[in-house]
């Protein structure tokens, strides 16, 4: 038999696990058993069970948000991609640019005011939410092809939004892209 300075560390503890066993009564041996297996049992829900339930528990508002991540990359796509084919092809004609101006502007819900002179298209903002001068400006950028030249505009302090005028240019209308 080997002597127990030659074996290894778990067979030592092993021995001297067996050794302090047989020296308990039966009583006290099914006591120490039915506390390992609880402690055993308590390590592996805190360390194996738990972790995975908590998983389960938050995965439908996970793939919710990567859903929501993913419609909303599909839209910045087809945006990218409806941008590179308008790039490519002929500049739109000067009457659908203008109708693009047109129904952009009606959006601003009578807050801006549309003047087109030559190769530029002034539109001068009266108390516009921020929220419609960006969406007006996405839409003009996007349908109409045409880039911000110059802006001024201002929010007084007691106002609900901006005030100002914004002139563009582009293609369609004569102007430089």
């Amino acid at each position: 038999m080997a002597t127990t300075a030659n074996a290894s560390p778990i067979a030592r503890l092993t021995l001297a696990l067996s050794v302090a066993m047989a020296r308990l009564s039966s009583r006290e041996r099914n006591a120490v058993t039915v506390a390992a297996w609880v402690i055993g049992l308590g390590l592996l829900w805190w360390l194996a069970v738990a972790p995975a339930l908590d998983t389960l528990r938050q995965a439908p508002a996970r793939h919710a948000r990567l859903d929501a991540q993913l419609g909303q990359m599909q839209r910045m796509a087809a945006t990218v991609q409806n941008l590179r084919s308008q790039s490519t092809g002929q500049p739109p004609g000067r009457d659908e640019v203008l109708r693009a101006l047109e129904a952009a502007t009606t959006g601003l819900g009578g807050t801006g005011q549309l003047a087109v002179l030559g190769d530029r298209a002034t539109l001068t903002l009266r108390n516009t939410p921020p929220e419609a001068l960006a969406q007006w400006l996405a839409q003009v950028r996007i349908n109409a092809r045409m880039l911000p030249l110059d802006s001024q505009i201002s929010r007084d302090p007691g106002a609900p939004g901006w005030n100002g005028t914004v002139v563009l240019t582009g293609p369609g209308l004569g102007g430089a892209p």
